[in-house]
């Protein structure tokens, strides 16, 4: 993705949880598009995107918390960012459910500390742009999710993100801090090395010749979406932010191709010629959302937004990716 208008071109970026999927591929686009990026990292990961690709190379690295505020504000100000994108968190569903304390402080209190600190420098900050989660929506009586449905999480990660969302939302209406709210579905790419997540572990076990897990029955249905057009996503989002429209407001980003976790499997089969290799149905899920997609439109509407990748073209180029890693690195 080439920048053609120029509006990157010397922003400052401070970007957390950049060594994550999406953040990794946030990076390399401000990058590609002239933006001078400052990354807050937790653990260095030389198997990230971030580290692989060796755009780390081409970002000034911050290590550190988002629990911490002072890190966060010596960030902002010792760079003088004038862009933030919030991607820190802890994203996994399953571990949010072992440990909830800790997926609390790092998804609320990090997400009011980085508030904080863009509030107490407005002057500096220009644009805040927080990453929600169809999980923010909890469970609805109708589908798809839509921008005015309540947030109304009950899981402790589906909460995590409905406190963070509904926290980036009060400082807009309260101290007019110019942010916007970005959900999205299940995020698969190149880069997402969390095995147990359905796409990057059912790649792992038919690159290996074995049988892909499935946790549930295989018939919950999700709204996934590649991680190039949720970077897109990111940038027009925090491109727009000076908009009335845009600033303080949500929005979903979907491809609106709902598919069961069973279809997504055997789609994965198929274009890695893998069909003669069943998946076992575990049968095992336990306090998750059965049915959660996106609708799209208002982002299609306000912004401009649309997908780019079909389901099966993002399927093929994260499969290729993960074919070159696993090759790499045969012990994963």
């Amino acid at each position: 993705m080439k920048d053609t208008s120029g509006f990157w071109a010397e922003k400052c970026v401070l970007v957390t949880g950049a060594t994550g999927i999406i953040g990794s591929w946030v990076v390399k686009d401000l990058i590609d598009h002239g933006a001078e990026v400052i990354a807050l990292v937790l653990d260095a990961d030389p198997q990230s995107e971030l580290h692989r690709s060796g755009y780390v190379r081409r970002v000034h690295v911050v290590n550190g918390r988002v629990e911490d505020f002072r890190t966060l504000e010596r960030a902002l100000l010792a760079y003088e960012c004038d862009t933030v994108i919030h991607l820190g968190a802890q994203a996994i569903v399953s571990v949010a459910s072992r440990s909830p304390l800790p997926t609390f402080e790092t998804n609320i209190r990090g997400t009011w500390n980085l508030l904080e600190a863009c509030r107490l420098h407005s002057g500096l900050v220009k644009r805040v742009v927080v990453a929600s989660s169809d999980k923010a929506y909890g469970e609805q009586d109708h589908l798809p999710y839509t921008e005015e449905m309540p947030l109304q999480g009950r899981h402790p990660y589906e909460v995590s993100k409905s406190c963070a969302d509904l926290i980036a939302q009060s400082y807009h209406r309260t101290y007019g801090l110019p942010v916007a709210v970005a959900r999205c579905g299940n995020v698969y790419g190149g880069g997402d090395l969390n095995w147990t997540r359905i796409v990057p572990g059912a790649i792992r076990s038919l690159y290996r010749g074995e049988r892909p897990l499935i946790r549930s029955d295989g018939q919950y249905i999700r709204d996934y979406i590649y991680v190039k057009d949720v970077s897109r996503a990111y940038l027009n989002l925090a491109e727009q932010l000076d908009s009335l429209q845009v600033a303080g407001e949500s929005f979903n980003f979907s491809t609106e191709s709902r598919v069961t976790v069973l279809e997504i499997v055997n789609r994965i089969r198929r274009i890695m010629k893998c069909e003669h290799i069943q998946p076992t149905v575990l049968n095992q899920a336990k306090g998750e959302i059965r049915n959660q997609y996106l609708s799209s439109a208002k982002a299609a509407r306000v912004l401009g937004w649309r997908p780019v990748y079909t389901l099966d073209d993002g399927l093929t180029e994260t499969i290729e990716w993960y074919k070159k890693y696993l090759g790499e690195n045969p012990v994963e």
